[in-house]
């Protein structure tokens, strides 16, 4: 999963016209670690699309402009405009997160 370590990257990559998902987490959140245990398998089966994560401690703002209240969180972002929003409540499994993107990406 690639890094998004600023504004302006976090800008460039959502501007995309194929969808991005876009994880939001922090190094001190045991849901996005235990996140991190199964989200390959979930990447695997979406792997036509682009996969970026961003640590809302270390990129201020977005977690606020982007309504991101809980984390871990997936975001899906298409030319510069989220299209959906997983909450961290939702997120707890393989089979929610890949749900979720089965029904936002077809």
């Amino acid at each position: 999963m690639k890094q998004i370590k600023s504004v302006d990257n976090f800008n460039e990559v959502i501007q995309s016209e194929k969808p991005v998902i876009i994880k939001f987490f922090a190094d001190w959140c045991p849901d996005c670690k235990r996140m991190d245990m199964f989200i390959g398998d979930v990447k695997e089966e979406f792997s036509g699309y682009e996969w970026y994560e961003v640590n809302s401690d270390e990129v201020d703002g977005l977690a606020e402009k982007y309504e991101v209240m809980g984390i871990p969180s997936i975001l899906i972002f298409k030319n510069g405009e989220k299209l959906a929003h997983q909450h961290s409540a939702h997120t707890k499994s393989p089979e929610s997160v890949s749900e979720f993107l089965q029904q936002q990406l077809g």
